[in-house]
């Protein structure tokens, strides 16, 4: 049985383009899309839907504030954002809000995969979006910031250094020696912590 999508996306041809592509896969089907999130409760009610899939920057309610109302009501649908934004304020920001996958629009060849992972209870990460997170968590001043438990372990570090590289999570797992399931635990234990920590604060202190 193919998994169910909701889709929000206030460009109109992408948004016709995503349902496209994820209708004519073999393990997914949009139940419904729209330009804006902002009857995301009554939607998810209406769908009883697998995952989110939606923008950050829409009309009304962007994806952010959609990622903290339905959080915000013990919803757990996993959500992936999916952005043309890959500045440090809104990676940070969704993540925090809590996004369980963040991608660019420009590696949307990546979606069914980051799709089908979100769902085995992974976290996508792309190499583009690593290096944002480490050229943070490595600055002095964000470790400070942050309290001891919430720092990321070497591992993690490891984890996102390698994966930046342009690592899949198989080349991680052959290179670190650790399984893809593994792998895929370190990367949710980091999109945890980013959850709760005070990264957000500690860049915007940065750039004042």
């Amino acid at each position: 049985m193919k998994k169910k999508i909701l889709l929000y996306e206030d460009n109109d041809a992408l948004r016709s383009t995503l349902t496209t592509i994820l209708n004519m896969s073999n393990d997914f089907t949009v139940v419904y899309s729209f330009f804006n999130p902002s009857g995301i409760i009554e939607d998810i009610r209406a769908h009883t839907v697998d995952v989110i899939l939606m923008d950050i920057n829409m009309p009304i309610m962007n994806g952010i504030e959609a990622l903290k109302t339905i959080r915000s009501r013990s919803i757990h649908t996993p959500a992936i954002i999916l952005t043309v934004f890959d500045d440090d304020d809104n990676i940070f920001d969704a993540i925090c809000a809590g996004a369980n996958g963040y991608l660019l629009k420009s590696e949307i060849d990546r979606v069914l995969n980051a799709l089908q992972d979100v769902l085995q209870g992974g976290a996508p990460l792309t190499s583009s979006i690593a290096k944002k997170i480490l050229a943070n968590v490595k600055s002095p001043f964000a470790r400070k910031q942050k309290d001891a438990e919430n720092n990321l372990t070497a591992k993690e570090i490891e984890i996102l250094e390698t994966l930046a590289k342009g690592n899949s999570y198989k080349m991680i797992s052959n290179t670190l020696s650790i399984s893809i399931d593994t792998v895929r635990t370190h990367i949710k234990s980091i999109y945890k912590k980013l959850h709760v920590n005070s990264a957000v604060e500690a860049i915007n202190k940065m750039k004042t």
